[in-house]
């Protein structure tokens, strides 16, 4: 997902705990059960999500206040102050999980959690990789559960890996585990009381909302609260929403999220077509993260890619999912 040449990608102070504290709401001694249950419930205000005081923006944005450059540090704050996407890494799913919810609950917050660790993931490309096997995954997605617990979390199940069942990426021999390994992990991440899920469902210019229902049925969608659209992928919100609105008539009025963090200038129109995926110049951040949409089908708008981080190493990147800050500070130059 940090690489995909179908149109996805990706997937890290003093001043940034002031970030973080001034924007989870001055909570902070919450006891980490995480609250109420609040499954198929929206997060009830702008600033429902966490935001990480030690991210990889906000050490840039000290980095850069200690070199005495605040201009650069103004502009990199505009990605630390808002909640980004915690992608879970493949060795300690349960540790990492537990670490992100527990923050988030302290501070009366969600934690929104990335899971991209399918096998045979990215089809070989800049983010190739995942699970050993369907046994390695099964447990993978076990430890990120017992590291949930019953905290609140948002969870974006598995970037690229319906699309490229859809598409012919993966090949046909892989198809039914894939479709069983989504669904069981759909099934698995609900039995957690606070846990919404949204199964990912590319974008608006990879597939047909006629080409992905019935997939995303095998994926367990009747089990999600959604699925989700544009990670790491460049579209207009307007553009999603209406494919977003589209699909969702086909999927029992299921609502989605869009992933807004790079879409403020949309798609690139320039340059080779098979990489204006790729770490296209010229791009902007997209609207704040919020619950806040003023649309019934659209949970969400979203920073599931975390915003200044490569997508591959083209187009002047470095390998998919480093922290690349003169992209970063183009992404926040350009912001409106």
């Amino acid at each position: 997902m940090y690489g995909s040449c179908t149109g996805l990608r990706p997937a890290g102070t003093a001043v940034a705990v002031c970030v973080a504290f001034l924007l989870s709401g001055c909570s902070g001694d919450g006891d980490g059960d995480g609250g109420a249950p609040v499954v198929g419930q929206r997060a009830e205000a702008n600033g429902s999500y966490w935001v990480d005081p030690d991210g990889t923006a906000a050490r840039q944005v000290a980095a850069y206040e200690k070199d005495g450059d605040q201009e650069k540090a103004g502009l990199i704050r505009k990605i630390a102050e808002q909640p980004a996407g915690e992608w879970i890494g493949p060795d300690a799913p349960t540790v990492e999980a537990r670490r992100v919810t527990e923050a988030a609950a302290k501070a009366d917050r969600y934690a929104l959690l990335v899971l991209y660790n399918i096998p045979h993931r990215d089809c070989g490309q800049f983010s190739k990789g995942g699970a050993a096997d369907a046994n390695a995954y099964r447990a993978w997605v076990d430890g990120v559960a017992r590291g949930i617990g019953d905290r609140q979390a948002t969870v974006i199940l598995e970037p690229d890996a319906l699309l490229h069942l859809v598409d012919g990426c993966t090949p046909q021999e892989h198809h039914d585990e894939r479709y069983d390994l989504l669904s069981s992990a759909v099934e698995r991440l609900k039995r957690q009381p606070a846990t919404q899920v949204y199964i990912d469902a590319g974008n608006a210019g990879w597939q047909s909302p006629e080409a992905l229902h019935e997939p995303l049925r095998r994926a367990g969608i009747e089990k999600a609260d959604g699925f989700s659209l544009n990670v790491s992928n460049f579209l207009t919100t307007a553009v999603s929403t209406e494919f977003g609105k589209r699909l969702s008539a086909k999927v029992g009025n299921k609502p989605f999220v869009i992933d807004t963090s790079r879409n403020g200038n949309g798609p690139y129109e320039g340059g080779d077509p098979a990489e204006t995926w790729c770490n296209p110049p010229g791009r902007a951040l997209g609207e704040p993260p919020t619950t806040e949409t003023g649309d019934e089908s659209v949970d969400a708008y979203l920073w599931i890619k975390r915003p200044g981080e490569s997508d591959g190493d083209c187009n002047g990147g470095p390998r998919a999912g480093d922290w690349w800050p003169e992209y970063a500070l183009g992404l926040a130059r350009a912001t409106k």
